[in-house]
């Protein structure tokens, strides 16, 4: 089971918002939007980096509330660690597990194609557990 598999369950749509924009700015879409991450951009790169609800919790931790009126790319994550659509379900939740995120953008030919939360991972490893207990189920009863 791959990435790929979950986003054709939960879509591709990716939130992305400037990097020059506001803190306050993405603090809003977040909490319009009830996501947990957006993908920054910026006019020389698609994907500048990813300011997610820690980088928010950081910056006004560090900052006060001074941090609302930064640009997103004073506090994004620049870099931030991705996987293509062919990284398995069991990968993206260990990388998750060692890097302490919970969110995993998904690149493709180079381009964004979508996002993976740790919620998506679990439903789906939930899925397939399911779908193979009744399997078995099924196997033990038929024979």
């Amino acid at each position: 089971m791959n990435v790929r598999m979950i986003l054709g369950d939960k879509g591709t749509d990716v939130l992305t918002i400037d990097s020059s924009n506001k803190l306050s700015d993405a603090i809003a879409v977040l909490e319009n939007r009830s996501v947990g991450i957006l993908v920054t951009t910026s006019p020389e790169e698609p994907m500048a980096g990813v300011i997610s609800e820690r980088d928010v919790v950081r910056a006004l931790s560090n900052h006060g509330a001074s941090a609302l009126e930064r640009p997103l790319s004073d506090f994004m994550t620049s870099n931030p660690v991705t996987i293509t659509n062919e990284t398995t379900v069991v990968e993206a939740m260990e990388i998750m597990t060692e890097k302490r995120i919970r969110h995993l953008p998904v690149i493709d030919d180079g381009k964004i194609c979508g996002l993976v939360s740790i919620g998506d991972v679990v439903k789906r490893r939930i899925m397939d557990t399911e779908a193979e207990a009744e399997a078995l189920k099924s196997y033990i009863v038929t024979g």
